[in-house]
């Protein structure tokens, strides 16, 4: 990686990690987004934004199970088949192209969703948890797609289970974060499978997703997220997307 690009890198995934963090999220497609925006090949960008993701999402998950939001019961049924279908996710042989656009769908879809909570919050009534059947099968396809995208799933999984009202805001931020956890250690695996192994500036760059990640998820799990930093993000997925989708079809 361009030793020029790294300090730029390292402060704005710092500004990623603080933002996705604070709703229980570790940031992978913020840093898919902020890599694609520097040109970053897609072969990369995947485990980069997986390997940081495990260092956010363990700080998130204990920030939200310290104060007291985190449930096993309702976590397990979602991860015990996206843990095994994000690592097969993770060892799929695909090209560069295909997953330039697959990131870029992501990114697109994490911005359609950003902005909509910036705009119309979540109402908030009483949660009612999915049926096991419903929470296994919906836990095993966001797995599967998480681990092609690179990305711990949490951002697929935080609206749908929003939009169902199986819980609310702080307990599925607190679902979202260890989600993303188990399944980003399960990709990052496969990929090692495969051969990935980490580049130097990995350490710099984890360090610094790592401590806005600490800053963001002790503010987060106490207090709601900020809307206009929401829309600020928005925007930034929207463009990083429509860059990927852009460049990977006219390739």
């Amino acid at each position: 990686m361009d030793d020029f690009l790294l300090p730029i890198l390292a402060l704005a995934f710092l500004v990623v990690g603080a933002l996705y963090s604070s709703v229980g999220h570790a940031g992978a497609s913020g840093y898919l987004a902020i890599m694609a925006l520097v040109g970053i090949e897609a072969t990369v960008m995947r485990p980069t934004a997986l390997a940081i993701n495990i260092l956010v999402a363990s700080m998130a998950s204990v920030q939200f199970m310290c104060a007291g939001h985190f449930s096993l019961k309702q976590f397990w049924p979602f991860a015990i088949l996206s843990i095994p279908a994000a690592f097969l996710g993770a060892t799929m042989p695909i090209g560069a192209r295909p997953l330039q656009l697959a990131i870029g769908a992501v990114l697109l879809l994490t911005a359609i969703w950003m902005a909509r909570t910036a705009i119309q919050p979540i109402a908030s009534t009483a949660p009612k948890p999915p049926p096991t059947s419903v929470a296994v099968g919906a836990g095993g396809l966001i797995g599967f797609i998480a681990g092609i995208t690179g990305t711990g799933g949490g951002i697929f999984l935080s609206p749908i289970s929003l939009y169902f009202n199986w819980a609310d805001t702080k307990r599925t931020a607190a679902l979202a974060a260890m989600f993303i956890l188990a399944n980003s250690i399960a990709g990052l695996s496969g990929l090692a499978v495969d051969g990935w192994k980490p580049d130097s500036s990995l350490v710099v760059l984890a360090g610094a997703a790592g401590v806005g990640g600490l800053i963001g998820s002790h503010l987060g799990s106490r207090r709601f997220g900020n809307r206009s930093l929401r829309s600020v993000l928005a925007v930034v997925l929207l463009v990083a997307g429509t860059k990927l989708l852009v460049t990977g079809l006219a390739t």
